[in-house]
């Protein structure tokens, strides 16, 4: 075989087989974005959401949370769910002037939540009135990053979880402001 013949067919060869379903990538980074408005000033609304190692305060799905490093960048805090499991999140940007917050998930746990890794901001705005919008945006992975997940830790089992998992979080914050 001539060896441009030979060339041509060993890169049609690796073309076929990168185009090939069994060399898929992995998946792609789901995102989702809830808001709500409170009826209390940024300030009030803040001073429960912005206490990063808190979240047991104001969120009904979380039994218990403890952290180190309080509010600082690199504190870790971790979260007792109230179905069980224990995930821990860890803090990468605080801004209080801004009145938000990123953090990621640092440790994963499949059994308590199905994704492999998160990272989400939560945000206070004015939202006029004397009221207050929160903005609660997450971008995620399913908890099985391989090409062929089981149903319990594929696309749809993540976007469900978090879903509910920032909707009722954010309907405690609404009813612990409005209990006030």
């Amino acid at each position: 075989m001539p060896i441009r013949m030979f060339v041509a067919f060993v890169f049609a060869l690796l073309l076929s087989l990168q185009a090939s379903p069994g060399f898929a990538h992995g998946p792609t980074p789901q995102k989702i974005e809830h808001r709500i408005t409170v009826a209390s000033s940024p300030t009030v609304v803040w001073a429960i959401v912005g206490d990063f190692p808190n979240l047991a305060a104001w969120h009904p799905l979380v039994s218990q949370s403890t952290g180190t490093g309080g509010n600082g960048n690199g504190a870790e805090r971790t979260v007792t769910l109230k179905g069980g499991g224990v995930i821990v999140e860890g803090l990468d940007e605080y801004d209080e002037a801004g009145r938000n917050y990123t953090y990621r998930l640092s440790r994963e746990n499949l059994e308590a939540f199905p994704v492999s890794f998160y990272t989400a901001t939560l945000t206070v705005n004015a939202a006029g009135d004397g009221s207050s919008e929160v903005i609660w945006q997450g971008r995620f992975y399913r908890g099985d990053t391989g090409n062929y997940p089981p149903d319990n830790l594929n696309d749809a089992a993540a976007i469900a979880a978090m879903t509910n998992y920032f909707n009722v979080g954010l309907e405690g914050l609404k009813a612990k402001i409005a209990g006030h």
